[in-house]
């Protein structure tokens, strides 16, 4: 049996696109995420991560050993250097790949839903599918550093709202849970019961044998099985259900 990884968060490989775009810079796509925290933990080459927030624009250099991390609303666009690979980590695990993720498209694909959703598909040649991608969303994020960031929140929230049972239902059955499981352990060692610590066990996921074409670049995302669905109180059909992967 495979455990999740520790605190319920999620890991990813990733080596950032070295295509050009029309700014002349290389590298990813922009775009937020609702609920999920990012970390990028540089492994190798150099580059920055462009972000845009309420306290506006900011451009982070990215070089080999840095650790840098952003809460949820922050856009975010990866820029290579050269050679910029990342280990990623993402809290709620799961929850990016069940679609907490919105491009900053322009404002009319925002506000049509089939045309937001053909645009993030990946169809056909899928590297030439994810460099139109990435170029319609850099012109997005190009229009919002000049303003409408909350419109484009309210856009992302309209986008998102249908999945929000399911994306509960993976939060507490993932981090919720591990946390809820720390403080039943440290219960149980107060009062003198060591019965846990008979259980401890080693678990390895394997590295992903080909990548995917992510949404910054090539992706090896170490995926867990998912528990067993355990339907929130009320919440129509099946929590557990994944949307069409938008990224992959």
């Amino acid at each position: 049996m495979v455990t999740q990884l520790p605190g319920g968060v999620g890991i990813s490989g990733l080596t950032v696109y070295d295509w050009e775009a029309a700014d002349g810079l290389c590298g990813g796509t922009p775009h937020m995420h609702l609920v999920c925290s990012e970390a990028y933990v540089v492994i190798g080459g150099t580059g920055s991560v462009q972000t845009l927030a309420a306290s506006g624009f900011a451009e982070t250099p990215l070089h080999t050993g840095d650790v840098v991390w952003f809460t949820p609303g922050t856009i975010h666009r990866l820029v290579n250097d050269g050679g910029l690979r990342l280990v990623v980590l993402m809290q709620n695990s799961g929850l990016p790949e069940a679609g907490d993720a919105v491009f900053t498209f322009p404002a009319p694909v925002l506000a049509d839903p089939p045309a937001y959703r053909a645009a993030a598909a990946l169809t056909g040649d899928r590297a030439a599918a994810a460099r139109c991608r990435r170029d319609l969303a850099l012109e997005g994020f190009l229009a919002l550093r000049e303003g409408g960031l909350q419109e484009f929140h309210s856009a992302a929230h309209r986008l998102k709202s249908e999945l929000l049972d399911t994306w509960l239902v993976r939060w507490r059955d993932g981090p919720l849970a591990a946390a809820v499981e720390t403080g039943r352990q440290l219960e149980q060692l107060k009062a003198g019961d060591l019965s846990h610590l008979g259980h401890g066990e080693v678990s390895r996921l394997e590295r992903p044998e080909h990548p995917l074409f992510g949404m910054c670049g090539r992706l090896h995302p170490y995926a867990v099985p998912d528990p067993p669905a355990r339907p929130l109180h009320g919440s129509p059909g099946s929590p557990h259900l994944r949307p069409p992967k938008e990224y992959f």
